[in-house]
């Protein structure tokens, strides 16, 4: 079949009847990179039980949905959706490709770019098109996609670019991109793909048999309101004192790596580049040094208040409001009078 060619593409991750949000937050932000192209968003999806993944996806500004239903590509496995976009990618030629850096993503992309030859940056922070002059060929190139994220430890913020191969392709942390529908009544095309077409029987030689899946007790990602410590907090039993004023605030508890490293509180609350990124309507950052990688996970909050004993930490650079004293002092005296004017 004819096909259209050097547009955007991205994977859409799809299990429970729901597309994963991080695959949403990309087709917003691959909607807006169309746009400034001049060229079409397109989404592939492979699983079973895919009937109303239109009424999903479409309003975020699809133009074409590539969409593969069969039982056997449900649940994930590497080989079957491995072989469906590289296939795939090799007939319509899309210049840009996005997928979530999950689980599946960190699977995927690795294989898919290996397969093209096309380059993989990952855990990407933002996106941007943009020129680059290549001073040792003397060529220069238009609407590039600036693949930038953290470097080095957080010291430098690196921005890639890949000229000449293609697809320029690059995964994104869940949270980092916003979410936005373009139109409710939004209408693409929906081309329907034979298993047979892209997929060999011997990629279906793994079958999962049973699984167990167990979802997280912390939802920092749904929380209005989050208390997050540093290595600045100075103990585990200092942490007790975030999640008290987090239990009268109706919060969440969140860190950043400092702090994980030190054993005091579980990875499932890290904030930042290598954790979760988060918006909440409140962040209240205790004993937080603010490094960028950090500040990436956290920089988008509605307000910010910081508690630190260093009245120059560079996260007072983006807070709202600053609070400078010690942890021990502070956080009783805020639970206090947040009970007090509460009632």
């Amino acid at each position: 079949m004819a096909q259209d060619t050097n547009n955007i593409i991205v994977y859409l991750e799809y299990e429970d009847g729901r597309v994963a949000d991080v695959s949403l937050e990309l087709l917003t932000k691959g909607r807006k990179l169309a746009d400034e192209l001049g060229v079409e968003l397109q989404a592939v999806v492979a699983g079973d039980d895919l009937a109303e993944i239109e009424k999903q996806v479409m309003p975020y500004g699809v133009d074409t949905l590539y969409k593969l239903q069969d039982k056997r590509m449900s649940p994930y496995t590497s080989l079957p959706h491995s072989s469906l976009l590289i296939n795939l990618f090799k007939q319509i030629k899309p210049q840009i490709a996005f997928m979530g850096a999950t689980c599946i993503g960190r699977d995927l992309g690795p294989r898919v770019s290996s397969a093209l030859h096309s380059g993989l940056t990952a855990d990407c922070t933002a996106l941007e098109l943009g020129p680059h002059t290549d001073a040792q060929k003397g060529k220069d190139y238009e609407n590039l996609l600036y693949q930038i994220r953290p470097a080095f430890g957080g010291n430098i913020v690196a921005t890639i670019v890949n000229p000449e191969c293609r697809p320029q392709m690059a995964t994104v942390r869940e949270g980092v991109m916003k979410k936005e529908v373009r139109d409710p009544e939004y209408k693409g095309k929906v081309v329907d793909l034979k298993a047979e077409d892209y997929v060999s029987s011997e990629d279906f030689v793994v079958e999962i048999i049973d699984r167990q899946v167990a979802k997280s007790k912390v939802n920092l990602k749904g929380s209005s309101i989050i208390v997050a410590g540093g290595y600045g907090v100075g103990s585990k039993e200092n942490f007790d004192l975030l999640q008290q004023l987090a239990d009268t605030l109706g919060a969440e508890v969140g860190a950043s790596r400092a702090a994980v490293d030190a054993g005091w509180v579980e990875h499932d609350r890290q904030i930042g580049q290598t954790g979760v990124t988060v918006r909440p309507k409140l962040y209240i950052a205790c004993g937080i040094s603010g490094q960028i990688q950090h500040l990436a996970g956290m920089q988008d909050s509605s307000l910010i208040l910081s508690i630190n004993t260093d009245p120059d930490a560079p996260i007072n650079t983006v807070a709202d409001y600053v609070i400078t004293g010690r942890i021990e002092d502070v956080v009783p005296k805020l639970i206090k009078y947040y009970k007090k004017n509460s009632k």
